[in-house]
């Protein structure tokens, strides 16, 4: 899913259909204003100025003539109009939803900073890992904690959605979870909601093949991952890393100003992507000569790549800066745009099409790797079963990626070796000095 604060396109003038003075009262009233609130972003902005050929006035009558006894009959009504427009991205959200969402893509939550995972064999909640720098770490939390109860209440029978429903909550507001340990008696911990920044890059400094390898591996992108991709990137550098390993797999998108703030980290010019709206208007988003790095990059990617991960992996192929390796990724190219609405909930609409650097439209095809490793079922399962051995030489797609990458270092390091050899004395008069040629500089910027 693509998100964007600024919507590309011109915004239209409407008529719409006469209705009844009934009607027009009603639209006082919520949920109807929710309604037609929905509906006139969705005849602005909709990326198909057809609405797939349905006529989007008359769903207007149609959707302000029906009276409503509760939100939740607006709502069902609302998502059987959007249906028709058959754009499964263009979407209703109930105010959980849409709040589930916002938290999703600005990178934070109000909570205690827990991950918790449903063991199949006890039906235990158990703590998978505090998040850093959070209430429940400060507190001493610990991965494989069981969690008991929430405010008193049993998590017997809870499943993991309410229990994470009830442990988020306003900030400033304590919850006491009671946990078990092992080799311990049960404890309550008391701990007060935080507003906490979610970590969605992850790096570390691998030693492959006799490289160092500046490995990232981005999950999603949010509001705060493009800070997190640069100190990733300057910390692998500054630590001497020879290539990097970017990985993808499995990063579902998120917002296109994150997508494209990350590309100008490694590309150093060239377009990233190019945007079309709905009345043809084209926008061509470039890289700004920003790049942190130039040192050899590889991309992972993988079927459940998609949106704004296709966007920077489009973007770094097109441009010569990366190799991509994987299998064909999702497939999204449409872009959307977020809104909160008057009662909370939300709705994302598509406003454009984008196509990458060299004009490809990967709708429904996805991009297709430079170098294919597709991963059997066996492969996946194996890798599922036993995380510690993902993006290690054990991961058939990492593995290829370093031996990619092997071949890329290896002739950056000879063309190091040969620009740090003292010049050949040449012919020329003795007093006409000659000079060394000075080592390549990698970093274009600290």
């Amino acid at each position: 899913m693509l998100g964007s604060a600024v919507a590309a396109g011109a915004v239209l003038s409407v008529l719409t259909p006469a209705l009844s003075p009934a009607v027009h009262a009603s639209l006082e009233d919520s949920p109807k204003a929710v309604l037609d609130e929905a509906w006139q972003i969705v005849n602005r902005e909709y990326v198909d100025g057809t609405f797939n050929n349905v006529d989007w006035q008359a769903i207007r009558y149609e959707l302000m003539s029906r009276e409503y006894t509760s939100n939740t009959q607006a709502y069902s009504a609302l998502r059987r109009a959007l249906q028709r427009l058959e754009d499964p991205y263009t979407r209703f959200m109930t105010p959980q939803q849409f709040e589930a969402l916002t938290n999703q893509t600005s990178g934070e939550l109000s909570g205690v900073g827990i991950r918790l995972r449903k063991d199949a064999a006890t039906n235990a909640l158990v703590i998978v890992e505090p998040i850093p720098n959070s209430p429940a770490a400060g507190a001493g939390i610990q991965s494989g904690d069981r969690l008991l109860s929430i405010d008193g209440e049993l998590t017997d029978d809870m499943t993991l959605d309410e229990a994470s429903e009830r442990i988020r909550g306003e900030e400033g507001v304590a919850v006491t979870l009671r946990i078990e340990r092992d080799g311990a008696n049960p404890f309550n911990v008391e701990l007060t909601r935080a507003r906490i920044e979610l970590t969605n890059v992850f790096y570390d400094l691998k030693t492959d093949q006799n490289m160092n390898v500046g490995y990232i591996q981005l999950t999603e992108f949010s509001a705060h991952a493009a800070e997190q991709m640069q100190t990733a990137i300057q910390t692998l550098v500054e630590q001497g890393a020879e290539g990097f390993v970017l990985d993808l797999r499995g990063n579902p998108g998120g917002l296109l100003d994150a997508s494209v703030a990350i590309a100008r980290m490694w590309l150093p010019s060239g377009t990233i992507v190019r945007t079309v709206d709905r009345v043809g208007t084209s926008e061509n988003i470039r890289a700004t000569n920003t790049a942190i790095t130039q040192l050899p990059l590889v991309v992972l990617v993988d079927g459940n790549s998609a949106s704004s991960s296709e966007i920077l992996t489009g973007a770094l192929r097109d441009n010569n800066r990366a190799t991509v390796v994987g299998s064909q990724t999702f497939g999204k190219a449409l872009v959307q745009s977020v809104h909160r609405l008057s009662d909370g909930s939300g709705l994302a609409v598509t406003i454009s099409h984008y196509f990458t650097p060299n004009g490809t439209d990967i709708s429904h095809r996805g991009i297709v790797p430079d170098v294919a490793v597709d991963l059997s079922e066996a492969q996946m399962r194996q890798l599922s079963s036993n995380p510690e051995r993902f993006a290690t030489l054990a991961d058939p797609q990492y593995s290829r990626a370093i031996s990619v990458l092997q071949s890329d270092v290896l002739t950056l390091r000879q063309t190091r070796q040969q620009l740090s050899r003292p010049a050949t004395p040449n012919t020329a008069p003795d007093n006409v000095g000659t000079q060394a040629v000075r080592p390549t500089e990698i970093l274009v910027r600290p």
